[in-house]
This record gives structure tokens, C-alpha cells and sequence, in this order.
């Protein structure tokens, strides 16, 4: 399976900046979609109302599925790659 990886930089309602990926089957191309996903996620972090836009992700690269993404890609339909200040 080949993903787009997401790239994602989203203000916490901390001033902090959270760095993670939104990474899904490439042949999602609708940016709203993506952006949806990034919400969700943000739900889990007590972070919902804050702005995610084109401004704050953008598409990174296509690469092939690592095996620890795919059980939750075929579940959710995308996965979540926290790099910085996502706790």
C-alpha cells in the first residue's frame, strides 16, 4: 500500500506547537478529508477547536506503509505520527 504523508504543525491552546503526520492511502487527494482526520486526532488531545488548514498541513511525500500504520490505515483510515509536543 502506498501512503501520503501529511505534514503537521498545529498551535495548542497552550501556545505550544504540535508536530505530527497525517499519513493515509495515497489515493486520498481531498485536503478536507486530511484535514478532518488532523481534527479528530486533535479531539484526543483536548485540543478541538483549534486551526487546521492548508496553512497548518500540507502534503509532505508518498511513501510505502510501514507495517505499524496499516492494521490502523484498513481500521480508521489514516494514522497519526507524533514527532513533538503531542502529549
Amino acid at each position: 500500500m502506498r501512503v501520503a504523508v501529511w505534514d503537521t504543525y498545529v498551535t495548542k491552546k497552550d501556545g505550544s506547537v504540535m508536530h505530527f503526520d497525517i499519513i493515509a492511502p495515497a489515493e486520498i487527494k481531498d485536503e478536507e478529508m486530511i484535514h478532518n482526520y488532523g481534527r479528530e486526532y486533535l479531539e484526543t488531545k483536548d485540543q478541538m477547536g483549534q486551526p487546521l488548514t492548508s496553512k497548518e498541513c500540507s502534503f509532505c511525500h508518498i511513501e510505502t506503509v510501514r507495517p505499524q500504520w496499516e492494521a490502523e490505515i484498513k481500521q480508521k483510515g489514516y494514522y497519526i505520527y507524533e514527532m513533538e509536543n503531542c502529549i
